[in-house]
C-alpha cells in the first residue's frame, strides 16, 4: 500500500463523515463539492461535524482516493469507513430519503 493510499485508509476509518473534496466545507472549488455540502446541510448534518480533505493541495490523494474506492471522480463521501458516493449518488439517496438513514439524521 503506499503512502497515499495509507494516509487515505487512515482517514476514512478515523472519520466518522468524511468527504473528500475540491476546496472546503467553507469554500468548496468545484459545483459537485459544493453540491455535495449542501446535501449534507440538507440532511441535517452540522458542516463541522463533517471532516474533509481538499484533494487539490495533495496530488496523491486525488489521484489515491479515486483507486482507493475505485470510483473515477471528486466528491467521495464516507460514512463510519464505508464509501457512499460522489454527488450524483448522494443527490439520489437524499430525494427517497436513504442518505439521511445512513447519516444517522431523521428524513424530513
Amino acid at each position: 500500500m503506499s503512502d497515499a493510499q495509507q494516509r487515505i485508509d487512515e482517514l476514512v476509518k478515523s472519520s466518522e463523515v468524511l468527504l473528500f473534496m475540491k476546496g472546503n466545507a467553507n469554500f468548496p472549488m468545484c459545483g459537485f463539492s459544493g453540491r455535495a455540502i449542501q446535501i449534507l446541510k440538507a440532511c441535517g448534518v452540522d458542516p463541522k461535524d463533517v471532516k474533509t480533505v481538499d484533494v487539490l493541495g495533495d496530488e496523491g490523494i486525488r489521484q489515491g482516493i479515486k483507486e482507493y474506492s475505485n470510483w473515477p471522480t471528486i466528491p467521495q463521501l464516507y460514512v463510519k469507513g464505508e464509501f457512499v458516493g460522489g454527488a450524483d449518488i448522494m443527490m439520489e439517496m437524499y430525494e427517497k430519503g436513504e442518505l439521511q438513514q445512513v447519516l444517522g439524521q431523521p428524513a424530513a
